[in-house]
């Protein structure tokens, strides 16, 4: 009977044991699962913005009232220059271009009213900070005919005669196209920058048709202007104009002969190479003319042949 006990007594203290280690290891595995969470909950806030979008079309000239807006989150890297995240930041602001349904508020089209009663802040006002403001002359279709406006984001590219080395050694130049930048906001047209003034507010202000200007300003990191400087000493600058709610920046190639080719005639795989049918073991051997010899039995010959 002692012994039986003892097994029992064993018996529970190691079954308390098995549910205290099970009880351990179930409460481990949910905080592990807990944290990761967590972690992963930071990670993707970390990664997104909530930021203001249009409600609703807002045009050129409009105080920005708080039901025009509301709140979107958007990951980081389709973020727009100067995004706003407060309407304490921008309220009673006037907008200087104007923002399409669902596109993301940037500062860069609002200015304050004292501005716009004024007829604007200046160039320097409405230049981002770290950018710098640089000019470029664009004939009419680098400006699409005069439809580019300030506050609208462009992508520029260059045409430029690139050297070349040919293959027996000589240097020459070969025309390519070069991406150079991609969203970039532009400041001015001309000499409009988007300020509003009384003028322009009137009631009864007529519409005038403006002849497409031939400079327009860029918002451009330092070393981007340098670069672009440079580049437009060497050849063309074209702009392509981006959509409002498109802010984000793909790879693209630079084109050539070389490349147009490729993309319009794509390589086709060359057939494998037909191999001549074996020849036979005759045909592989020389023929060696077969030798005779003659011989005369009476009035006879014969030819008899030699074997080898």
């Amino acid at each position: 009977m002692n012994r039986q006990r003892i097994f029992l007594i064993t018996g529970v203290i190691l079954g308390l044991i098995a549910v205290v280690m099970v009880n351990n290891y179930i409460q481990q595995k949910e905080q592990q699962i807990k944290e990761q969470a967590k972690k992963a909950i930071l990670q993707m806030q970390q990664n997104q913005v909530a930021v203001l979008v249009a409600k609703t079309d807002i045009p050129k000239g409009v105080t920005i009232e708080p039901e025009m807006l509301e709140t979107a989150i958007i990951p980081n890297q389709y973020l727009v220059p100067q995004p706003v995240t407060s309407l304490d930041r921008i309220s009673g602001m006037v907008t200087i271009a104007p923002i399409s349904k669902g596109e993301q508020i940037s500062l860069s089209k609002l200015t304050q009213p004292h501005q716009v009663s004024t007829g604007g802040g200046g160039l320097a006002q409405i230049t981002p900070a770290g950018k710098r403001a640089i000019t470029i002359s664009v004939d009419n279709i680098s400006s699409l005919a005069g439809m580019i406006r300030p506050g609208d984001y462009v992508d520029v590219i260059a045409v430029l005669p690139v050297p070349i080395q040919t293959p027996d050694g000589k240097q020459t130049t070969q025309m390519a196209v070069i991406p150079l930048f991609q969203n970039v906001l532009v400041l001015a047209v001309g000499q409009e920058i988007g300020s509003i003034s009384k003028e322009e507010t009137g009631r009864y202000k007529k519409e005038e048709k403006r002849e497409p200007s031939p400079l327009i300003t860029l918002a451009l990191s330092p070393q981007e202007a340098h670069l672009l400087a440079f580049v437009q000493e060497q050849g063309k600058i074209r702009l392509t104009l981006r959509s409002p709610i498109d802010s984000q920046i793909q790879p693209v190639q630079p084109a050539s002969w070389e490349t147009l080719f490729q993309y319009v005639m794509p390589s086709v795989p060359s057939t494998p190479e037909v191999k001549p049918e074996a020849k036979s073991e005759t045909e592989k051997k020389p023929q060696v003319p077969q030798e005779y010899v003659e011989i005369y039995r009476g009035l006879n010959k014969e030819k008899i042949p030699l074997t080898r």
